[in-house]
């Protein structure tokens, strides 16, 4: 099974782990002020890059190499090249444990499992000349290139390297959440109600929303808290907002799996509003950006998770386990307690943050207890993979 296993088996339950993992640290670091080497950068972008580059990154891994072989019907990274991509994700990770201490070994192991995650995923689609995904390959590029400008800011190198780094990467993976999503959340939704419907995807808001957040995207990293990022903002959400109208049907909320999806999407959108509000009051720009990092990576990495590795795993993707929906609303709770509780009474930050962490940490946990076994154990019909 181990020379056959697909990437979503240990990019997966890597993910599970370090979401974990991770965010009982963090909340040490911050609550608790347990002491970290983070000498040329903040504690709080310390957590950021993890979050985008360690959990976010595996996650994308893990669906990418498996998506990528169902796409163009080419075998994709297995065995010894797959064993060697997540040890150095792994490796990666445990070194940044460490603060700025192993940076420049967490950087050369990091940027090694970035590169050869690009390069098995371009591998196949190359080779059956795919023009369509090659939106996918150049955002995975533009994530490879955003992780090296954080790793020479953190090592003094480039002045603006950190910041340019983590808002870089945060808005890449919101673009694939973007991009895939207005692919497979239509195809999901027709597929998974139970009944014969027919989703709206406009073609002139797929490209208002393709011109308007690459935009957004190069105000929000080098220009932040411009006036230019609040009206591009507003006008992504106005597109989005008309996009998941035309996708909405009330047989969602039967399926967890597909209300997820959606949840995510509307505090993607949420997001932006948010952050348009900045032209009119002092929004604190945390706000939007954990409702795009909390309420929409945190929640659609999730669903996303759990339908693949049920559907790759021989079991019925229209039969999720109990366990998902207190799971997905614990997450959409996360989300909402950290975005919209500061906003109402600022002078307990401190407490809405640690809630919101503990309900992210309830979430894998109740996700682990599920799906780890799946993600452990050979498929349930025989088959490889």
């Amino acid at each position: 099974m181990v020379s056959k296993m697909l990437a979503f088996r240990p990019f997966f339950s890597g993910a599970i782990v370090m979401a974990i993992l991770a965010m009982i640290a963090w909340m040490g670091v911050y609550l608790f002020h347990l002491p970290v080497d983070v000498s040329g950068i903040s504690i709080f972008q310390w957590h950021a890059h993890e979050m985008i580059f360690g959990y976010s990154m595996a996650v994308i891994a893990g669906f990418l190499l498996t998506a990528a072989r169902n796409w163009t019907g080419q075998e994709t990274l297995v065995g010894a090249g797959l064993a060697w991509l997540f040890a150095s994700w792994l490796l990666a990770r445990l070194l940044m444990l460490a603060g700025m201490q192993l940076i420049a070994l967490a950087a050369l192991a990091d940027l090694l499992f970035m590169l050869g995650l690009a390069i098995a995923v371009t591998r196949p689609i190359v080779s059956v000349r795919q023009k369509r995904q090659a939106p996918v390959l150049l955002i995975v590029g533009l994530l490879t290139a955003a992780n090296a400008l954080f790793y020479l800011g953190a090592t003094g190198l480039l002045s603006q390297g950190v910041n340019w780094g983590i808002y870089g990467g945060l808005y890449m993976v919101l673009g694939m959440v973007l991009f895939m999503g207005s692919r497979v959340i239509p195809f999901f939704t027709e597929r998974g109600v139970g009944y014969s419907v027919e989703m709206k995807n406009a073609r002139w808001n797929d490209v208002t929303t393709f011109i308007l957040y690459p935009l957004f995207l190069l105000v929000e990293v080098f220009n932040p808290n411009h006036a230019a990022g609040a009206v591009l903002a507003a006008g992504l959400a106005l597109s989005n907002s008309i996009r998941v109208m035309g996708w909405y049907t009330p047989g969602i909320w039967k399926k967890p799996l597909l209300w997820g999806l959606f949840a995510a999407f509307i505090m993607i959108i949420l997001g932006f509003g948010l952050r348009a509000l900045a032209l009119v009051s002092t929004m604190p720009t945390f706000i939007p950006v954990h409702a795009f990092a909390v309420g929409g990576v945190g929640m659609i990495t999730v669903a996303m998770m759990a339908r693949v590795t049920l559907g790759h795993t021989g079991r019925n993707i229209h039969q999720a386990p109990v366990i998902v929906t207190p799971m997905l609303a614990s997450m959409l709770l996360a989300a909402i307690v950290r975005v919209f509780l500061p906003l109402i009474a600022p002078s307990h930050y401190i407490l809405w943050v640690s809630i919101s962490a503990t309900l992210w940490i309830l979430s894998f946990v109740l996700f682990a207890s599920a799906y780890l076994p799946m993600l452990l154990k050979p498929r349930v019909d025989g088959k490889p993979g």
